[in-house]
């Protein structure tokens, strides 16, 4: 099982980045997928979550309005479009996939990836 995050990077303060996460090893659609987020010193947070089938999303209040998430099954990917970074969006970020299979609760992670926003 392996979840692959790219696209991280240094953008100023308004800028745009979009984050990938490539999944393998598992059945891509039968799991919801999120995106994390860290910053040194803090806990992790949930900043968005996507259904299996993509026909529901959800965001942390933070990034609402300037964040979204999508993902495409044929391609195994999730994405996280991001604009009008700020400052305190500077985290690593990362993709977590989740299911429950008979009872028991599935969970992966990948290893991140850094953003840093910041003129």
């Amino acid at each position: 099982v392996q979840l692959v995050e790219s696209g991280g990077g240094l953008v100023q303060p308004g800028g745009s980045l979009r984050l990938s996460c490539a999944a393998s090893g598992f059945t891509f659609s039968s799991y919801d997928m999120r995106w994390h987020r860290q910053a040194p010193g803090k806990e992790r947070e949930l900043v968005a979550g996507i259904t299996k089938s993509g026909g529901s999303t959800n965001y942390a209040d933070s990034v609402k309005g300037r964040f979204t998430i999508s993902r495409d099954n044929a391609k195994n990917t999730v994405y996280l479009q991001m604009n009008s970074l700020k400052p305190e969006d500077t985290a690593v970020y990362y993709c977590n996939a989740i299911t429950t299979i008979f009872g028991n609760l599935m969970v992966f992670w990948g290893q991140g990836t850094q953003v840093t926003v910041s003129s």
